[in-house]
C-alpha cells in the first residue's frame, strides 16, 4: 500500500466522520445533542456539554481533514523523471521545425506564340 493510499484512506473515514457529527448537531436544540439522556438537567454531561463537544468535534475534524490533504499533496506518486519543469531549464534547446520556403517557380512551359496562318 503506498502512502497515497493511506492518506486517501484517512481522508475518507475523516470526512465520513465529519458528516455525522455535522448531522447531529441542530442550531435549534433539537437534533440529537438535546436528546441524550431524557430529562432536564440529569442528562449525561447536559445540553450545553454535548453541543460545546459537537461544536470542538466538528472543528477538530475539519483541521485534520485540512492537514490530511495538504500532506497528501506530498505523498502523490509523480512517476519517474525529474519533476522540474523543462520550459524553465536553459539547457535544453528547442527546435521547431522549419518548414522549407516554396521554391521560386518560374513558368518553363511558356507559352510559345505560333504564327501559323488562319486558312
Amino acid at each position: 500500500m503506498s502512502t497515497f493510499t493511506i492518506f486517501l484512506a484517512l481522508i475518507i473515514v475523516v470526512a465520513f466522520l465529519l458528516v455525522v457529527v455535522i448531522m447531529v448537531q441542530n442550531p435549534k436544540g433539537g437534533g440529537l445533542s438535546s436528546s441524550f439522556g431524557g430529562g432536564g438537567t440529569q442528562q449525561l454531561g447536559g445540553v450545553k456539554k454535548t453541543t460545546d463537544f459537537l461544536d470542538k468535534s466538528t472543528w477538530t475534524l475539519a483541521t485534520i481533514m485540512l492537514a490530511l490533504i495538504l500532506l497528501s499533496n506530498v505523498a502523490i506518486n509523480r512517476g519517474p523523471g525529474n519533476s522540474e519543469s523543462k520550459v524553465l531549464d536553459s539547457d535544453v534547446t528547442t527546435q521547431q521545425p522549419v518548414t522549407p520556403a516554396p521554391a521560386a517557380t518560374t513558368n518553363d512551359n511558356t507559352t510559345e506564340t505560333t504564327t501559323d496562318s488562319v486558312q
